[in-house]
């Protein structure tokens, strides 16, 4: 038989043994080591209650008209007196020649720049060169979904092609120039005579945040109303089918900052709040926030429940699509480090007095952590109990930072007997 064969056997027969050591070591360790870990981390726990209620605010609708609507402002922009807030187009041409308008203004635009910087930019490659970067800085930009300024990066694409298009330094380039202008301008004011026969438009009579969204109960409810409903009526509402026109609708303006969001509790959840107080509604579902809002009322009770109003003045623009709501309320909020029940142990330790110096000996529960190879007693107070496990909030040991208990550190659970230092691995 070959030399190489006889070491190759021995190598695996050595690498072999290896493996059986070590599995042998492995399981010998984890039936000799009576001293099980978990690892402790950071928990919050919440006392909430879900609750089913309507957004209330002071709404203004606008009347319905007739013809095709094109709306202005973006849903919860805040528009002022008199603003355009909708143009009203009574057919089909009159749309057509507004976009239209609207084409001929961007021309209007492009041309106005290549004639203020004409035979500024220097020659023709120069130009070719602007352009090829403008188009790259486009392409990349839509590529690498950085979609943040692409409107303003297209347009100014749109001008340097434009300018591209006029350049030169002759005077028969600036009489184009000139011509193009005044054909495009005469172009708009044609167009835009035109339109006064057969477009209007829709301003606003007062200022407010706008909202495209009428669902019907702008009338059903309102804040005049709160004080007086109580949770049978409420559930009327909740379960009335509204709604809205379905042609000529423009929107409606929200007329005050303050909103509200009404909603009935049991007696006992009520009595956990107070009037002039403030609670935390969580929102999830059509719009994802805590909102910090004062409790405004607490009805009478009614069969058991009573209605609450809750008011804010913050995210009205944000919230301006939502009408049905359920809601989770925020009594508490318990933040801490989640460790098992059974690694809670008393002890007694000794604290030090830092004025006198004086020495004295309490007793402080805690857990004990494997630091090292070492048990380290970690004083804790108990904060909340849930199941088998709970929440602590770490102590400061006398004159020992060290010691403090911090998530991630391995808690010791065992009934066996532990003490500080000692050696447990």
């Amino acid at each position: 038989m070959k030399q190489g064969t006889w070491i190759n056997r021995i190598v695996i027969l050595i690498i072999a043994a290896a493996v059986v050591v070590y599995l042998a070591v492995s399981a010998w360790r984890s039936f000799a080591d009576p001293y099980d870990t978990v690892l402790s981390y950071a928990y919050t726990v919440e006392d909430t209650v879900e609750a089913t209620g309507l957004i209330v605010r002071q709404e203004s609708v606008f009347p319905t008209v007739d013809g095709m609507v094109d709306l202005v402002p973006a849903e919860g922009a805040r528009v002022a007196k008199s603003e355009t807030v909708a143009m009203i187009y009574q057919s089909s041409d009159a749309l057509s020649r507004k976009q239209e308008i609207q084409r001929l203004t961007l021309e209007l635009e492009q041309l106005q720049y290549a004639r203020d910087n004409f035979g500024t930019s220097g020659d023709s490659s120069n130009m070719t060169q602007q352009v090829l970067t403008a188009l790259t800085a486009l392409h990349s930009a839509v590529q690498s979904h950085a979609l943040t300024g692409v409107d303003e990066q297209a347009q100014q694409l749109k001008l340097l092609v434009a300018k591209q298009g006029y350049s030169g330094t002759g005077e028969d380039t600036v009489a184009a120039l000139d011509a193009a202008l005044a054909e495009t301008q005469a172009s708009i004011q044609t167009l835009e005579a035109q339109a006064g026969q057969d477009t209007g438009k829709v301003s606003a009579s007062q200022s407010g945040i706008f909202s495209a969204q009428v669902d019907g109960f702008e009338t059903l409810i309102t804040p005049d109303m709160l004080e007086s409903l109580t949770p049978s009526t409420l559930d009327k509402l909740l379960k009335q089918e509204v709604s809205a026109p379905e042609e000529g609708v423009v929107g409606k303006l929200i007329t005050a900052t303050t909103w509200y969001y009404v909603f009935s509790l049991d007696e006992d959840e009520a009595g956990r709040i107070w009037e002039g107080g403030s609670v935390t509604a969580r929102f999830s579902r059509d719009w994802s926030g805590a909102i910090a809002m004062t409790v405004e009322q607490i009805g009478e009770v009614e069969d058991g429940r009573s209605v609450v109003v809750l008011s804010t003045n913050r995210f009205l623009s944000e919230t301006t699509l939502l009408r049905r709501q359920t809601i989770e309320l925020v009594f508490d909020s318990i933040t801490g480090v989640q460790v098992p029940k059974k690694a809670l142990r008393m002890e007694e330790t000794v604290q030090t007095d830092e004025e006198t110096g004086e020495e004295t000996t309490v007793q402080q529960i805690g857990v004990y952590a494997l630091v090292g190879e070492q048990a380290e007693f970690k004083p804790v107070t108990v904060l909340y109990e849930q199941g088998d496990y709970c929440i602590v909030n770490p102590e400061t040991p006398s004159g020992s930072e060290k010691k403090i208990l911090r998530a991630g550190d391995d808690i010791i659970v065992t009934s066996g007997e532990l003490f500080d230092g000692k050696v447990i691995r």
